[in-house]
């Protein structure tokens, strides 16, 4: 079920994409509320569940998730928090292979089912960012085909990290120092949709809303 789930959630954000076609400013807000829920959720349950479980050595596997999202930031120009700056309309093929790799990774926590909150978490995000990658290849020279080919190819990374965290013995073995990385990935992503700076450094009171009713509904999970 959670892999369905998964895919379901790139579906949504294709579906608003091409039906409903929102404003820029809905989906900023989409990404607020996604990135407090991820981020109160990463520190509610993964956080604590990690340290329980590990070597004294485990914030030095953060420390590393955060300096592999840091890398792929360079690659994905930041797409996985809901921006994509690329010069003219050809769609860049490393910018969309470092998503891939980041959707692939946040999937493999899932893999033993005990972690709910953090699918709906992963579900929230990866809806705005679909809108996000779905409005940028609508606009590009890509064709529709196309489009919806690597629309549907980023859809299954998520699945196939779930997939692969519950088959392949290296992922089982180090499962803990594995969450780990991806926890410093989560902390980075969801702190830098929370705090970059509005427009004109102007207070954003929508966004702040959107912020809090994000961590309020993570606590009550």
């Amino acid at each position: 079920m959670n892999l369905l789930i998964l895919f379901l959630s790139v579906a949504v954000g294709v579906l608003v994409v091409y039906l409903l076609k929102p404003k820029k400013s809905i989906t900023q807000l989409l990404l607020s509320f996604s990135g407090a829920y991820l981020l109160a959720i990463t520190v509610t349950h993964l956080l604590p569940e990690v340290f329980e479980n590990s070597s004294k050595n485990i914030g030095a596997f953060i420390i590393l998730g955060l300096l592999i999202q840091l890398v792929m930031d360079y690659f994905s120009k930041g797409a996985e928090h809901g921006h994509i700056h690329v010069h003219g309309n050809k769609f860049p093929v490393i910018l969309f292979v470092s998503l891939c790799l980041h959707a692939f990774m946040e999937g493999i926590p899932l893999a033993d089912n005990e972690h709910q909150e953090l699918l709906w978490a992963i579900v929230v995000h990866k809806i705005p960012i679909t809108i996000v990658l779905g409005s940028f290849l609508a606009f590009s020279d890509t064709t529709i085909v196309k489009s919806l080919s690597l629309l549907l190819l980023f859809a299954l990374m998520s699945p196939l990290g779930s997939y692969a965290g519950a088959n392949i013995s290296f992922i089982l073995e180090y499962k803990t120092e594995i969450t780990a990385i991806i926890i410093g990935i989560f902390l980075h992503i969801s702190t830098i949709i929370i705090f970059e700076s509005a427009e004109n450094h102007k207070f954003n009171s929508a966004k702040f809303i959107a912020i809090v009713i994000g961590f309020g509904v993570a606590l009550m999970v």
